[in-house]
């Protein structure tokens, strides 16, 4: 039983695809809407292309995070790439570094040129809110990112793939995230600095929604997610021929406390 936010019961499924809803249909239904809506999410990025690419060139801040990841790990740990899209840079950037890769992704048509470009790393789509859950092997056939996979990886680089999910599923991505790591492993993350909570914005042509936190916000839910916080860089982004507004990204290295 969980407790509301008035101190009562409230009663929760937990379904083959782990979608966590309240027991009646009309949370069944709420469920459903939720994977349909990441199911839009994706289909965007599909639409999207190259065109993403092109949009973001250059990125040194996630060059350096990652970077973080090479450096601490030995030759041969196993990462994941969370929300990997097209493989470049950070799917390329650990492989080259000596690690083993798997990327995972809802977007089919990302997936495909993440293949291309690193066919050296293993991907797999999947709902970042089924990794170490049942879902990730009945509902995606990824069994070794399931529960099967409990502290068996070695590091995780996260870059702006949590910010797609409403707030309250970031906390539940964090955690589950942190199951697949072993005690010490370490976690790459990158957000934007905003005070956003599912809020739908254009983007490329298309509306996707993104959610965002303050600094010292971020750093707390990390903490309270079951990491230590060891570094936060910030950099100020502005998308190359866009006329998206300049963005505060931010880096925080983090690793998994016992």
């Amino acid at each position: 039983m969980w407790q509301d936010a008035r101190g009562r019961g409230a009663q929760i499924i937990v379904t083959d695809e782990q979608i966590v809803v309240p027991a009646d249909a009309a949370g069944a239904s709420a469920g459903e809407g939720r994977r349909a809506e990441r199911a839009d999410q994706a289909a965007a990025f599909d639409a999207m292309g190259a065109r993403y690419q092109e949009v973001f060139p250059a990125r040194s801040g996630q060059l350096a995070c990652a970077g973080w990841l090479v450096e601490q790990l030995p030759a041969g740990a196993r990462v994941l790439d969370v929300g990997c899209g097209a493989g470049e840079p950070t799917a390329r950037q650990l492989v080259d570094g000596g690690l083993r890769v798997i990327g995972v992704d809802l977007s089919e048509g990302m997936l495909a040129q993440a293949r291309a470009a690193v066919p050296e790393a293993e991907f797999h789509r999947l709902d970042v809110v089924d990794l170490a859950t049942v879902g990730a092997e009945k509902h995606w056939g990824v069994p070794e990112l399931g529960p099967a996979g409990a502290g068996a990886l070695d590091g995780a680089a996260a870059f702006f793939s949590l910010l797609m999910l409403p707030r309250p599923e970031i906390a539940v991505a964090l955690g589950r995230i942190r199951e697949l790591l072993r005690p010490g492993g370490l976690l790459a993350l990158g957000m934007v600095e905003a005070e956003l909570d599912d809020t739908p914005l254009p983007f490329l042509d298309r509306e996707i929604r993104v959610s965002g936190y303050p600094r010292e916000e971020l750093v707390g839910l990390v903490e309270r997610s079951g990491f230590a916080v060891e570094a936060v860089d910030s950099h100020t982004y502005a998308p190359a021929g866009s006329a998206l507004p300049p963005e505060t990204q931010l880096y925080l290295r983090c690793r998994r406390t016992d």
